[in-house]
């Protein structure tokens, strides 16, 4: 093997890895984030978080790719750490995909259906296809993506191709086939497999690697299976990677990967060499090929999770007792809201994760501000105390959403999506800003608790009606704005209008009472605290309202949105708004 060959073999290489990259990442933006909400939402049964695994890591072509989003979920609390271990065994089983597609160029024959099946008759055909989608689509389409796969799945059989011819010559060589024989230690052939596995990040293409390796002849089946052994350990290193500076469950999700590989793995050669001292496999000296290659590897994460399946709750108390936990209360607060920065890669999934946290930030919203509306009629200091920490847990939810939609803003997203971001940044603050007001309730509730003071029979009865509205408007909201409906959003201005007037009827009510000399000034004082609050809190719907109307609309001029109503709207506005003031008249209080 001359320089040359040497360079030719490096080039193969280069595309071999581009291709299987550029393929993995047309893939998932195909996906569009739905692979990954599936493998979040259905593994509620082991058995299918198995089956999830193998088909999302034969889809994306890595399973590394597939260990580091289940390390993500963990990370997140999306997922729990017995559902990721099925999703782990299957991303084993997924992986061996790739090792059959690349035994494809292994074909031999000389009829037209054996040819046609060779890469390098039908790559270039994709290959003309793929760059013709590429460059006739517009940015960030389907048609796009799609060209992607099939260059980068061109290129991936190209490469494979070109690293095979370079190597072919090999066989005559003798110190490679002395390279080759010093491998047939199972040791050696292992750490070898292991660390050319742990340097590229990939099983997949270190399995290419050695399928290319074939070509030469000189690589048996006695030097083949240790190798392939170490492969599998080796691609723990990227889940290991990805799990440093993450929560301890997220460690004992990478943790699970290495002893799932680590146990096959002793097992398989402990009990294949044992049973060769007695049997003698005459295959061992044979000369390995691509196919028999995939057929190795594919029969060993099958009889690995076979083996290990009923046994993943023993690899999960492993984990753990590997992983100590001193998790504070605080810190496991804390892993709720997080949302893990891997997902930034994939901004399409990585958005669907903040919607969903918005969701759960705006629901947090709701039970404060209704514990809240409670208290302010009838106090009870267990739920003001709930009111407080809920208060802290959405203001931590605003912290990480703005945080991380204000890095997520850097990529790639569609229209939809960049419509989406805008309302929930501009909507996080409005929804901490309700909780602020729901524990000022509670705390100016308290105030009047303890001085024993009390508001009038009649102001409580009034109270309760504009309460009423208050939780009705922030229910509106917060429906409107987790179901994305607009058409609802469009009903919150009216209810804001009729809060702000039976707020001003109270006042003036009170200061009726007050006049005539029947109550007592102090209360006074808290009760303008409560109506200016409760009137912040439906300006706040109406803000967060507004924004889904007008960025729905590509206006973002909220101030001149209902300047540009029609007559028939503004007929529609007034009719809803004297429909509410009717519902909530005080003089039914």
């Amino acid at each position: 093997m001359d320089i040359f060959n040497l360079l030719t073999m490096i080039g193969g290489l280069a595309l071999f890895l581009y291709g299987m990259h550029t393929m993995g990442e047309a893939l998932s933006k195909m996906a569009g984030g739905r692979l990954e909400s599936v493998l979040e939402r259905l593994t509620s049964k082991r058995i299918f978080a198995v089956l999830l695994g193998a088909g999302v890591t034969a889809i994306i072509q890595s399973s590394s790719a597939t260990t580091v989003m289940v390390v993500g979920f963990v990370n997140s609390g999306i997922m729990k750490l017995g559902q990721a271990v099925g999703i782990i065994m299957g991303a084993n089983i997924g992986t061996t995909v790739t090792s059959w597609l690349l035994s494809l160029t292994g074909i031999e024959g000389s009829t037209f259906f054996l040819k046609l099946l060779k890469p390098s008759s039908f790559s270039p055909v994709l290959a003309a296809v793929g760059i013709v989608l590429l460059l006739g689509a517009k940015d960030a389409t389907r048609k796009k993506d799609i060209g992607g796969m099939l260059l980068g799945f061109a290129v991936l059989m190209f490469g494979m191709e070109t690293m095979s011819k370079a190597v072919s010559g090999l066989a005559e060589n003798e110190s490679f086939t002395q390279l080759m024989t010093a491998f047939r230690n199972p040791i050696l052939g292992m750490l070898v497999g292991a660390v050319l596995t742990a340097v590229i990040q990939s099983s997949s293409a270190s399995v290419g690697i050695l399928q290319a390796l074939c070509a030469t002849g000189a690589v048996h089946y006695q030097v083949a299976i240790p190798i392939i052994m170490g492969q599998n350990i080796g691609t723990c290193a990227t889940s290991i990677i990805s799990s440093v500076g993450a929560s301890k469950n997220a460690k004992r999700a990478a943790m699970i990967h290495l002893y799932f590989n680590l146990i096959g793995t002793a097992v398989f050669m402990v009990a294949f060499y044992c049973i060769n001292a007695f049997v003698h496999f005459t295959f061992l000296d044979a000369s390995a090929n691509a196919a028999g290659i995939a057929l190795i590897h594919s029969l060993f994460n099958i009889g690995a999770t076979i083996l290990l399946f009923p046994m993943s709750n023993l690899l999960v108390r492993l984990a753990e007792k590997t992983i100590r936990d001193k998790n504070t209360v605080e810190e496991k607060k804390d892993s709720i809201v997080y949302i893990d920065e891997r997902f930034l890669e994939r901004p399409v999934f990585a958005m669907e994760i903040c919607r969903n946290k918005a969701r759960e930030m705006a629901k947090e919203t709701q039970k404060a501000i209704d514990l809240a509306l409670d208290v302010i009629i009838d106090y009870d200091s267990k739920k003001a105390d709930e009111v407080i920490r809920i208060e802290s847990v959405v203001d931590k939810y605003e912290d990480v959403l703005g945080t991380y939609l204000l890095k997520l803003s850097g990529k790639n997203l569609s229209s939809e999506d960049s419509r989406s971001m805008s309302v929930i940044l501009h909507s996080i603050g409005d929804l901490e800003r309700i909780s602020d007001h729901a524990m000022d309730f509670v705390k100016t509730a308290e105030k009047l608790h303890e001085k024993g003071d009390e508001f009038s029979k009649r102001t409580k009865e009034e109270m309760k009606t504009l309460c009423r509205a208050v939780h009705d408007i922030c229910i509106l909201t917060i429906e409107s704005f987790c179901t994305d409906d607009h058409e609802g959003a469009t009903h919150v201005e009216p209810l804001e209008e009729v809060i702000d007037v039976l707020s001003k009827k109270i006042k003036k009510h009170h200061i009726k009472r007050l006049q005539k000399g029947k109550y007592s000034i102090k209360p006074g004082f808290f009760l303008q605290d409560i109506l200016v609050g409760l009137e912040r809190v439906s300006d706040h719907c109406s803000n967060i309202a507004l924004e889904m109307l007008t960025i729905y609309e590509n206006d973002y001029s909220t101030h001149e949105y209902f300047h540009s109503f029609t007559q028939t709207q503004k007929d529609a506005f007034e009719e809803e708004y004297e429909s509410l003031l009717q519902k909530y008249s005080l003089d039914k209080a």
